[in-house]
């Protein structure tokens, strides 16, 4: 598989590379008699194209989803949707400059010596413009899950460097660039304004979470639904680091404190959810909440140290339109990870429990 493919039963293929022709995924075990088109997708790609404002990359891509199979008359078939986005606004010219030589937190050294070949363009495969098929694969099985099962995914901005960020209102994450939960960003714009001048850059922490889950998706030991979703938003680009629930937090918990206790009125509900919906790696109905940290852009024009392909050592600036922080966009592309994990565990669970009957009283 060469670690292309995300999922089982609903399994996305990614292809495709930064400045080539187009980008796109091939979505394999989507059910029959969805209504599915472009709009289904669009707004979600819109939500993570660049260039929408000025503290992201200038880039300017239209990111217009193609779907070329799989749907006939507007219903899903059954069988491989493919689903294609054409790079219109590449600038090759501006890594000349990289071409033998390793850019500091960056893939290049690693493509580099794995392959003993890369493509420097923008990243080649290794670049967040990878992500865009994610996102439009992910509004698929959003749309099914919020069919199906009610389920929804949405996430946010909690912190931007060391900028803590308070939660007021989910209303007010899609109403400002930061997908902050917050009335008023301007402490962020101008945070992002000096960070920006400065040519250096930032990390982010994001929260996601998913209400309505079904209870009981997820699989011992090695298929849990927390190891998935680790193992799902660890590929998304510069994350460094996956907490479920309390997470890292839970070190310093008593276990008296942690134990989300079960409560008989309404039956089967919790005190608390300090395991994040998840026990044994099996969900438990309550909110999934998933909190993901993002290291800063490695794109950098603040001077470094490295080496080039025959080992000499160089100085380097990285120019070229590139996030201060990558994190910005980076909420869009989680929820769409979270959901691709949820829709295929939701298919599992369907086709090895589907005729288990719920136990009495529940």
């Amino acid at each position: 598989m060469s670690g292309n493919t995300l999922g089982k039963l609903f399994a996305v293929t990614n292809f495709g590379e930064s400045h080539g022709p187009a980008i796109g995924c091939v979505i394999d075990g989507c059910p029959p008699g969805m209504t599915l088109s472009e709009t289904d997708i669009q707004p979600e790609l819109d939500r993570r194209r660049p260039g929408t404002s000025k503290f992201v990359t200038q880039r300017r891509e239209p990111d217009q989803v193609e779907i070329l199979s799989g749907v006939h008359e507007g219903r899903t078939t059954g069988t491989p949707i493919c689903l294609l986005i054409r790079n219109q606004d590449q600038r090759s010219k501006d890594y000349g400059e990289i071409a033998e030589r390793f850019r500091p937190g960056h893939a290049d050294y690693t493509y580099w010596r794995k392959y003993g070949l890369r493509d420097p363009r923008g990243g080649g495969r290794s670049s967040a413009r990878l992500t865009a098929p994610t996102v439009a694969a992910g509004a698929v099985a959003r749309k099914w899950l919020r069919e199906r099962h009610g389920t929804t995914v949405r996430g946010c901005m909690t912190q931007i460097g060391d900028l803590a960020l308070g939660f007021e209102s989910w209303e007010h994450v899609d109403r400002n660039p930061f997908f902050a939960p917050l009335a008023d960003v301007s402490a962020l714009e101008d945070y992002m304004l000096a960070l920006r001048k400065s040519g250096d850059s930032c990390g982010a922490r994001l929260r996601v979470t998913a209400r309505n889950v079904p209870v009981g998706l997820g699989e011992p030991i090695y298929d849990r639904l927390d190891a998935d979703i680790a193992h799902a938003l660890m590929g998304l680009n510069a994350v460094k680091g996956v907490e479920i629930g309390d997470g890292f937090a839970s070190v310093a918990q008593r276990g008296s404190q942690h134990g989300d206790s079960l409560r008989a009125d309404p039956l089967g509900s919790f005190a608390s959810n300090h395991d994040g919906g998840v026990l044994g790696g099996i969900s438990t109905g309550q909110d999934l909440e998933v909190q993901i940290a993002i290291k800063p852009t490695s794109s950098i024009l603040v001077p470094r140290q490295t080496i080039t392909t025959t080992g000499e050592p160089v100085e380097l600036i990285t120019k070229g339109r590139h996030d201060p922080c990558v994190g910005i966009r980076a909420t869009p592309i989680a929820e769409a990870l979270l959901a691709l994990v949820l829709m295929d565990h939701a298919l599992r669970q369907r086709a090895q429990c589907g005729d288990v009957a719920t136990p009495p009283g529940f």
